[in-house]
């Protein structure tokens, strides 16, 4: 036996062998143990949660948008549709390369750069997840086919059937209406939570006019439903959907046959139309030219588009009728006049000396008059108006002063907003003493009363607010908040009263009957426009200046520049004895009110009164007249 064999030890060996293997026995179970709780965890414990992130891979939740409200005309023509579209869109979640995906996209169909760089601008958007991305309006059927060929090569890619807005009359109600545009960044910015959930799944938004006057009620509320989804994100089924509520539609108190008549009679000037419901305050004409295509703005305009529209130096894009502000000139005249009646300033009887200039006690200054021979002697007030003579209103405004022509002005709706329901109206200028002094630095000269008379100075007013006047005129001292929009879904808006003045009813019909002669009087001012009509109309002629003329110097068209030309204006209503209907014209640079904007009211005027549907439901007026 060897000395290895004789000192060997089998029961150490044994027992080491045995521990080795009750060692690894408790790993083995412990393992089992801890795989066991695992799976226990798994199953048991977190099924719910895990069974719920299983079914978000092919169970989501989309939101299905409003449809949004139309809007109609009076007599029930559509103004603002929405029309079917099929739109290419991309949900990012399901994109693993969209630089890749998009230069694919691009290989197929045209995509402009404008489009490309407003769908990398709403990725950067808060939006929905697994919410699809329009890339793409108003894919052709070639354009749909060739997506549907390549759908394989496509995951995440989309082609969808959506409602885009449509303007069917275009440039007609441009700027009544506004228009929709893609959400910007900076609408988003001004979103809270629940603006957030109201647009889920609608990508546009109301920018401006009516359809960003009447947003909310346009919209609608949107609705959701659950959707199972392939591995590639298709849809298979719809588990179950909440259906969205649609918007309101607005029927407008405007009639499309008039807004025709406006326009053309404006005959493609730089100018603005407005025409009032008397009665009620409707707004049944609006009109600013040049105009412009709202469509091109709902699914993105191009940067050639816009550029060409916003540095036209006709600025089609610009609102006329709401944003224009242009000095009166002699519109405002029979205001004045009233003025005069109601302050007693003068009487009927009062008659004045035109020698075609006026001149302030211990001043050089001569005020002159457009005529430069003058009106003659003894012209009193209903001359003064009908002749539109200067003279006699420089002498009415030094006698009344500035205090009293603001604060009668202020009845008749001048220097402050109308309130009619389109956004971003601007209110123009009644001057004041505290006005001038904080907005000049100056005291008020008894100069200004002499512009401000006659329409002049620092006065500036927007055609609707020289429509809103003249109603104010043929209410006699009923003032009524213009109203653009007649019903909202089944509401019917009623007739708002801003104001009223109290004057006697011989003053109403002293000046009112001036107003007419006008039109009809043998010397009036715009009796040429009024020729041949088969009913009265009761108006006012007036020119604006653009820019001074030297004191000693004479007006000379032809030594101006074509837009430094005067403006021409008309106010006017109709008929006269019982008015249903208020005009108010502006021809930018038309020099002439009795020639060119009379004209243009008389073709409005005729389209009312000669299509007798045109006119309003018959009732009483707030004035006590029908």
């Amino acid at each position: 036996m060897s000395e290895a064999q004789r000192f060997k030890d089998h029961h150490r060996e044994a027992r080491i062998f045995l521990s080795r293997v009750a060692i690894v026995a408790l790993c083995m179970v412990g393992l089992m143990a801890l795989l066991v709780a695992r799976y226990y965890h798994l199953q048991i414990t977190r099924y719910e949660d895990y069974a719920t992130r299983s079914d978000r891979n092919r169970v989501h939740v989309q939101p299905v948008p409003p449809t949004r409200g139309l809007i109609y005309d009076r007599n029930g023509e559509l103004l603002a549709d929405n029309r079917p579209s099929y739109t290419l869109s991309i949900v990012r979640e399901r994109v693993d390369d969209m630089a890749s995906t998009i230069s694919l996209l691009r290989s197929l169909v045209a995509i402009p750069q404008n489009d490309l760089d407003k769908f990398y601008d709403q990725l950067q958007q808060w939006r929905r997840p697994f919410e699809a991305i329009p890339l793409r309006y108003r894919l052709t059927e070639d354009e749909i086919a060739r997506l549907a060929v390549n759908e394989y090569r496509l995951e995440g890619v989309e082609v969808n059937a959506q409602l885009v807005r449509h303007y069917p009359l275009g440039e007609l109600y441009a700027h009544v209406l506004g228009y929709v545009g893609r959400i910007s960044q900076a609408d988003l910015a001004q979103f809270d939570e629940e603006d957030l959930q109201s647009y889920s799944g609608t990508h546009s938004i109301g920018k401006t006019g009516l359809e960003r006057q009447y947003e909310r009620l346009l919209l609608g509320e949107a609705g959701s439903q659950n959707v199972e989804t392939n591995a590639r994100g298709r849809v298979l089924r719809v588990l179950d959907r909440t259906d969205p509520r649609p918007g309101k539609d607005l029927h407008l108190n405007m009639d499309s046959r008039l807004q025709a008549v406006a326009t053309g009679a404006l005959d493609g000037q730089r100018g603005a139309v407005v025409a009032l419901d008397v009665r009620t305050g409707g707004v049944l004409a609006a009109v600013s030219l040049p105009s412009f295509d709202p469509n091109l703005f709902v699914t993105g305009i191009s940067f050639r588009d816009y550029r060409q529209l916003n540095q036209s130096l006709d600025l089609p894009l610009f609102n006329r009728f709401l944003q224009g502000q242009y000095p009166p000139g002699s519109t405002v005249k029979p205001m004045v006049g009233l003025a005069g009646l109601y302050y007693e300033v003068v009487d009927r009887e009062h008659t004045i000396n035109d020698p075609g200039y006026y001149r302030l006690p211990g001043d050089d200054r001569l005020y002159r008059d457009w005529k430069r021979s003058g009106h003659g002697p003894n012209i009193d007030l209903q001359d003064a108006v009908e002749q539109s003579c200067d003279v006699y209103f420089y002498d009415l405004g030094h006698r009344m002063g500035i205090d009293r022509m603001h604060e009668f002005g202020r009845h008749f709706g001048l220097g402050a907003r109308t309130g009619v329901d389109i956004p971003s109206e601007r209110g123009g200028n009644w001057p004041s003493r505290e006005w001038k002094r904080a907005n000049r630095g100056l005291p008020w000269f008894p100069g200004d009363n002499l512009n401000l008379a006659i329409g002049q100075g620092y006065a500036l007013t927007t055609p609707m607010q020289l429509a809103e006047m003249t109603a104010t005129l043929a209410n006699r001292g009923h003032r009524l908040r213009p109203q653009v929009v007649g019903q909202v879904g089944d509401k019917v808006m009623m007739p708002v009263e801003e104001d009223f003045i109290n004057v006697e009813d011989e003053h109403w019909d002293y000046v009112l009957g001036a107003m007419m002669g006008v039109m009809h009087g043998a010397r009036g001012t715009a009796r040429r426009a009024a020729y041949g009509a088969d009913y009265h109309i009761a108006g006012k002629t007036g020119t604006a200046q653009v820019v001074a003329i030297p004191q000693g110097q004479e007006y000379d068209s032809e030594s101006l520049l074509e837009r430094q030309r005067d403006h021409a204006l008309f106010i006017g209503f109709a008929p006269a004895e019982a008015p249903r209907i208020a005009v108010a014209v502006i021809v930018e640079n038309g020099e002439s009110g009795s020639g060119v904007a009379a004209p243009v009211a008389r073709q409005v005027f005729d389209a009312y009164m000669h299509l007798p549907e045109l006119e309003s439901t018959d009732s009483e007026s707030p004035g006590g007249e029908s």
